[in-house]
């Protein structure tokens, strides 16, 4: 087969769907988007329609090669990478989902969270899954769905139900039904996985009734699982690398070596470690996850996930109409020297680490009749990074190891003052590459070592690039007033929803 020159990374989120296209440098040489529809059915419930997610991605698909002025003979491989924990069940004949997916943030299965809590699993799910029980993980999406759909039920009795992620999902989709995958990265999201026999738990799937034909394949994060079909760019094309969006987005950062770190600042924050070839198991309210896994080497992280930061931009945006755009959140901060004693928590959708409440919700505090517009701008972007400082401890008490430097992409990292803001608190440089396309780039890394377009680790880490680095202005100390305001108006919003 003709090795084209360039990775078609298709990159699906939780706002939008995204299609990037990378030359063999690295570069990007086309890009496409579009947005769908946020379903809110009741407070707290978030949903998506899967089909609408495919239609979205075939379209960036399209734009970005045509933007690029290529055709698919020119293609090497296409990558997934995408929003991880968000789940999605069809009837395998048809392909037709039974019911809207069940997005990450979702918060409807906590019922099902403290029946787990009740049976004594905490340590047993911590210890087999790397994961906590919390209603973002899939594996309680999955029991919901089938004691809540009938027709899911149905398709399971017939052995025709098919649940999935949103990288099996579009792989299925993309191959007409011929590959059902998942890789190691996004399997271990579910609470189903065994993260150290890298397989899914018998035990786990007899508490939640899943049956094991309805979970897909599990397979590395790179190497060869399917063909695109040619109703979709022209030709056959191979896909080749699969991670989900924070594990791609720490192969894309290039943190190969232990101890190297990365935040995205996308709809939430989510710090990752690399930890090496062996778990690392926390105790600060971290996830230990797998990173990816490239031939038989598996390469695991800790997680710190914060669920609502750029979210809380588009907050002030879309629901407030506070701002027209992220740029001007920032400007306003600047015109201020601090908060005027306001603190926001942006807790839409409860708490994740290091506190996993499931019942928190956002609280404003410290609201006099002097704050303005431009005080909560700036608690907003604040927030932002006290939730980073969270997990940032969290992750140096867990590992013991300490961060010298923090590598940062995601949307809101363009954000100039949160960047420095975060240095700031931190204490540490904050390094910002280039190419903050990074979730889209790494799992274009992973397409590419599988198919020849680049040959080992070493050659991708020429790939980083620095674009801007921050380092602290202020003295040690000097933040820790701030902090603890912050943690006490954190005390203020825990297990609002659940109060009578």
């Amino acid at each position: 087969m003709k090795v084209g020159k360039y990775i078609l990374s298709l990159d699906q989120g939780t706002t939008s769907s995204r299609a990037v296209l990378f030359d063999a440098l690295g570069g990007v040489a086309g890009m496409g988007q579009r947005e769908f529809q946020q379903i809110y059915p009741e407070p707290g419930y978030v949903e998506h329609d899967a089909v609408e997610i495919l239609q979205t991605q075939l379209y960036a698909m399209r734009q970005a090669v045509h933007e690029a002025g290529i055709t698919a003979e020119d293609i090497a491989a296409i990558s997934i990478t995408n929003q991880r924990e968000t789940t999605v069940a069809w009837d395998a004949e048809s392909g037709i989902p039974v019911c809207n997916a069940i997005v990450w943030q979702c918060r409807r299965t906590a019922p099902e969270c403290e029946w787990l809590k009740a049976q004594g699993l905490e340590d047993y799910i911590h210890r087999t899954t790397g994961l906590i029980i919390d209603p973002y993980f899939s594996g309680t999406k999955m029991k919901w769905i089938l004691d809540n759909v009938p027709r899911a039920g149905e398709l399971a009795r017939q052995g025709r139900l098919r649940f999935g992620t949103i990288d099996t999902w579009l792989i299925f989709s993309l191959t007409e039904g011929k590959s059902f995958v998942t890789d190691v990265s996004n399997a271990s999201r579910t609470m189903l996985f065994d993260i150290q026999k890298l397989d899914w738990d018998e035990k786990m799937l007899e508490i939640f009734g899943i049956p094991r034909d309805a979970l897909p394949k599990i397979v590395p994060s790179s190497g060869i699982v399917g063909m695109c079909a040619p109703s979709v760019l022209g030709r056959e094309i191979p896909i080749a690398g699969i991670a989900g969006d924070q594990h791609a987005a720490l192969f894309g950062q290039c943190c190969f070596e232990r101890g190297m770190a990365k935040n995205t600042y996308g709809t939430g924050c989510f710090v990752l470690m690399n930890t090496g070839e062996t778990p690392v198991f926390s105790d600060q309210g971290l996830i230990t996850t797998v990173g990816w896994q490239i031939g038989d080497t598996v390469t695991y992280a800790l997680e710190g996930s914060a669920f609502n930061a750029g979210s809380a931009i588009k907050w002030l945006r879309d629901e407030l109409g506070l701002i027209r755009s992220p740029q001007e959140a920032d400007q306003l901060a600047e015109t201020v020297p601090d908060t005027g004693g306001a603190v926001f928590v942006p807790a839409f959708t409860g708490l994740g680490a290091p506190y996993w409440d499931m019942y928190a919700r956002g609280a404003l505090l410290g609201v006099t009749r002097g704050t303005s517009k431009a005080h909560l701008c700036r608690a907003v972007l604040e927030a932002i990074a006290y939730e980073s400082l969270d997990l940032f401890r969290a992750m140096e008490a867990g590992s013991g190891v300490q961060i010298s430097e923090l590598r940062v992409d995601g949307g809101a990292s363009r954000s100039r003052f949160l960047m420095q803001y975060q240095s700031d608190i931190l204490h540490c440089a904050v390094r910002q590459p280039v190419c903050l396309e990074t979730t889209a780039l790494g799992s274009a890394m992973l397409a590419g070592l599988a198919v020849g377009v680049w040959d080992s680790l070493e050659e991708l880490s020429t790939i980083w690039k620095l674009g801007h680095a921050y380092v602290p202005q202020i003295q040690p100390g000097e933040e820790e007033t701030a902090v603890r305001r912050w943690h006490k108006a954190v005390t203020r919003s825990l297990d609002w929803a659940n109060a009578e």
